[in-house]
């Protein structure tokens, strides 16, 4: 990374800054940014290690009077957030959207020169992209903080630092554009920051569909001809019209698991939402074409489709508008709760691509090849990936929702009570009903108002094209029966739908027992039947490392997908895995190309599924240049996955691995689950209990409401420990079990060996690298003294913070470096630049939960305010948070 690459980032955070500090200065007086001013000098200098300036800055902090608390917070949240749009824009800039170690950027063509160099035929290379499935599945984010109406300033910001950056020797130019710059700063600063209601599912929904609006759609052709290009130069041909490597689904209003709020009336209004805006998004591409394709020439089938005409190209898509005009308005009468009398309308994605197709084909044949390989190929790849839907809807709900059906059901019946029947039992009965001709469910049921709400999601699917649908996932599930019973209610309810259902494992109980669950599935003949040779089976990686801790969790993950590839071969089925993680790595985030080639070998065979959140969704998707390097790398990873997969661990490696996950994981729950000081502490050294009144998302944080950290969602529980640094679900118990391991004899050459030879390994260590340099000692222990008084708990925080120090050691010592990050300086550099304002926040918030704490929640309304604000700064200035 060269000087003036660092640079041109260090420029923009100053304007920026500067920026700000003008808007800050009209609004609320010089002296008020000279008060900022003091509080960033001595955060930096406590940096620096002056303990004195530290004791300064809280002494600062806590002398502001109240009416200084929100505006103070306000400016340092809104500074990181302008230090987010400087780096995204650098990153997007030289498209580096993911942190790597130097040389390890992944670049499609080299990647295709080494799979010819490795023996696949050019012939192989096209076919494996063609084939490719690589799905990637928004979700809403819970603690997605920032608003819609925020994100849409930042875009513009982004785009006057290129104005600016484009205009040296135009003055003018460069004066509008920094003119445009003060105005959107200062919008920025008189809104909002904090949404005052929680969003609703369809407000979500929505938000992912702006984010194909706003960038995928530009970003998604693009890459195709980036591909087309890439091929053309090493195979002598282009990808298949057809072809779609990667698609995008949503859980956006399909996602039920814990969430009363998604309803099947929602899920029918996302669902009619992707149509209008896909109808809409369409139009502007088809007037496009209309204008643009003005040609005479064409061959007998498109003359043959619209008569002698002069301008045949433009009639056929004359046509083809109504409809899609049609279908607009169709979908806008149905959302308003009209009737729509308009003419035919586009159901599925043949009937779009079908006449665009004419028109292409038409134009080859008559030598106009230049002109099909235009914006028509563009438009056509579009259709190949969004459909008439946008994304495929996935729905999903927990095990003991549809259970309950089951009871209510069989005990209606007379049939007994399915809730105390056998797996055995329930199986049987379940293979029974599926084969039978009769329906199950009478007629006219009473039934509760849980069950209608299950049955009527089932009848929304039954009224959906299957193009608009995607997976039924099946959270908790535990038993073969738990995927029979989603089957048997699509065949009663949805009637000729049939969706791929996927069990999702989560715990880690379930993780090691999913190899042998679908094994058991896949021998029963009913089954295999209703299924045919395609499974798909989704991998939990947030609830399994609350539930385990980190390092017990990811080698539970690991050893699952082994074993589900292993019973899948056996069965000749195809498998596809669905890995639901997270944006943080104590959630299985980190980036795409080390976490997907860290993967078991065989496990990613051309087909992928990967949930993408919230605000990572912006990271990597939110911009057309940075969403299009995020394909680049999802498909050269898969591609390499495939071809090119990871070598088999070592039986050595194994038993290591297996000794480590025991100690790790004892030690974890020894504090986490027996420790019986341990929730006391988490609930009042952490903003934990104040996180629940913030409008995130449309999700309650807790699945019930008492109980302790087993009843907590994995998200607020990662959030809580990230605001405080202490970071402790993504390393607690790793540091007992590399520590125990140094200590004897050849510990430490095994575990540099594995480091260097197993991918797996090595990214496990580069993910515990992060969050150790992200964490910080020192700030968790400032809030404890601020808000914890008996000796028992305080004791406690200390163990824990001896406990990250050791974890430390063990970590350098392992990686062979004096400091964390020496190999990637640029995380290592956007971490120190955000330190000086993300302090005062930790600060602020500690002082405010303590406030909070002593008027037992009766603060005032800017003060809670604030408390909200500090914690959307910390967020953001962490950027991998929840």
């Amino acid at each position: 990374m060269s000087h003036d690459l660092h640079e041109s980032l260090r420029d923009n955070v100053r304007i920026l800054g500067d920026s700000l500090g003008r808007t800050i200065a009209d609004d609320l007086g010089e002296g008020f940014v000279d008060r900022i001013e003091t509080i960033r000098g001595l955060a930096k200098q406590g940096r620096q290690g002056e303990a004195d300036s530290q004791r300064e800055l809280i002494e600062y902090l806590r002398g502001l009077p109240d009416r200084d608390l929100l505006p103070v917070t306000r400016a340092f949240n809104q500074f990181l957030n302008l230090a987010n749009i400087a780096e995204q824009h650098y990153r997007a800039r030289f498209r580096r959207v993911e942190d790597y170690k130097p040389g390890a950027q992944p670049v499609l063509g080299e990647l295709l020169e080494r799979a010819r160099r490795e023996g696949h035929s050019p012939r192989k290379l096209v076919e494996s992209l063609a084939r490719m499935r690589v799905e990637l599945v928004l979700t809403a984010h819970p603690t997605e903080v920032i608003r819609r109406t925020l994100i849409q300033k930042y875009d513009a910001i982004d785009d006057c630092l290129t104005a600016l950056e484009s205009s040296a020797g135009y003055p003018e130019r460069g004066a509008r554009a920094q003119g445009r710059l003060e105005e959107l700063i200062s919008q920025a600063w008189h809104t909002d920051e904090i949404r005052h209601e929680r969003p609703t599912p369809v407000d979500e929904a929505k938000w992912g569909f702006a984010v194909i609006e706003n960038s995928l759609w530009q970003a998604v052709p693009d890459f195709h001809r980036d591909l087309d290009n890439l091929l053309l130069e090493t195979a002598g041909e282009r990808l298949p019209l057809d072809a779609a490597p990667l698609r995008f689904a949503s859980w956006m209003g399909g996602d039920r698991d814990g969430n009363p709020n998604v309803t099947a009336k929602v899920t029918r209004e996302v669902l009619l939402l992707g149509r209008w805006m896909a109808a809409d998004l369409y139009l502007r591409d088809l007037e496009q074409l209309k204008i643009e394709l003005s040609m005479w020439k064409a061959n007998s089938a498109l003359k043959a489709e619209v008569g002698d005409v002069a301008e045949p190209y433009r009639e056929l898509l004359k046509r083809l508008l109504i409809k899609v005009e049609a279908t607009r308005d169709w979908a806008k009468a149905r959302l308003d709760g009209k009737s729509f009398d308009g003419g035919p309308i586009i159901e599925t994605r043949d009937q779009l691509y079908a006449p665009l197709l004419t028109c292409y084909r038409s134009l080859c044949d008559v030598g106009l090849d230049t002109i099909a390989n235009g914006v028509l190929l563009d438009t056509l790849r579009r259709v190949a990936v969004f459909g008439v839907t946008l994304t495929k809807l996935d729905l999903r709900q927990e095990a003991g929702r549809h259970e309950q059906v089951m009871e209510e059901l069989t005990d209606s019946l007379g049939l007994g009570h399915y809730r105390d029947w056998s797996e055995e039992e329930r199986q049987d009965f379940l293979l029974a009903e599926l084969a039978s001709r009769r329906p199950l469910i009478p007629r006219r049921w009473e039934c509760s108002a849980e069950t209608r709400e299950v049955l009527d999601t089932f009848r929304v699917v039954g009224g959906e094209h299957a193009e608009a649908l995607g997976t039924y996932i099946i959270s908790m599930a535990a038993q073969p029966s738990d995927v029979l019973t989603v089957a048997l209610l699509m065949k009663e309810v949805g009637g000729e739908a049939t969706l791929p259902i996927a069990p999702l494992f989560e715990t880690l109980d379930d993780l090691n027992r999913a190899g042998d669950v679908i094994d058991r599935l896949l021998a029963l003949p009913g089954y295999r039947e209703l299924a045919g040779d395609r499974q798909e089976v989704m991998i939990g990686y947030s609830d399994s490392a609350k539930d385990a801790g980190q390092l017990a969790a990811a080698w539970a993950q690991y050893r699952a997908q082994e074993a589900l590839v292993e019973v899948c071969e056996r069965h000749g089925v195809d498998l596809t895995l669905f890995h639901g993680r997270g944006g943080t790595v104590g959630r299985g985030g980190g980036p795409a190309h080390a976490a997907i080639l860290s993967q078991p070998p065989g496990s990613v065979n051309g087909s992928l599924r990967v949930t993408e959140q919230g605000e990572m969704i912006r990271f990597k998707f939110g911009q057309p240049e940075i969403a299009l390097r995020s394909m680049e790398i999802y498909a050269c990873a898969v591609l390499e996955a495939s071809l090119l997969p990871p070598p088999a661990p070592e039986p050595a490696w194994r038993e290591e691995m297996d000794r480590l996950a025991e100690v790790a994981h004892r030690a974890y729950v020894g504090v986490v689950r027996e420790d019986p000081d341990f929730v006391p502490y988490f609930r009042s050294v952490t903003p934990e209990t104040a996180l629940s009144r913030l409008p995130l998302g449309s999700r309650p944080a807790k699945r019930r409401q008492e109980g302790g950290v087993e009843t907590l969602r994995a998200i607020p529980w990662i959030f809580a420990w990230t605001q405080t640094r202490l970071m402790l679900p993504a390393w607690l118990g790793s540091g007992e079990a590399f520590a125990q391991r140094l200590e004897e004899e050849g510990g430490r050459e095994v575990l540099r060996e594995m480091r260097d030879r197993w991918p797996f390994f090595g990214t496990y260590l580069d993910m515990l690298e992060m969050v150790l340099a992200k964490a910080d000692s020192g700030i968790a222990a400032y809030y404890e003294h601020r808000l914890v008084d008996e000796p028992a708990l305080q004791a406690l925080g200390t163990r824990l913070r001896e406990r990250f120090a050791r974890l430390n050691e063990a970590v350098l010592e392992i990686l062979d470096q004096q400091e964390l990050l020496e190999s990637t300086p640029l995380i290592r550099q956007a971490v120190e630049v955000r330190n000086p304002y993300i302090d005062p926040l930790h600060g602020l918030q500690a002082e405010l939960l303590q406030r909070n704490r002593d008027a037992d929640g009766a603060i005032s309304a800017d003060l809670s305010r604030a408390l909200m604000v500090t914690m959307a700064g910390i967020a953001a200035g962490l950027r991998n948070t929840g």
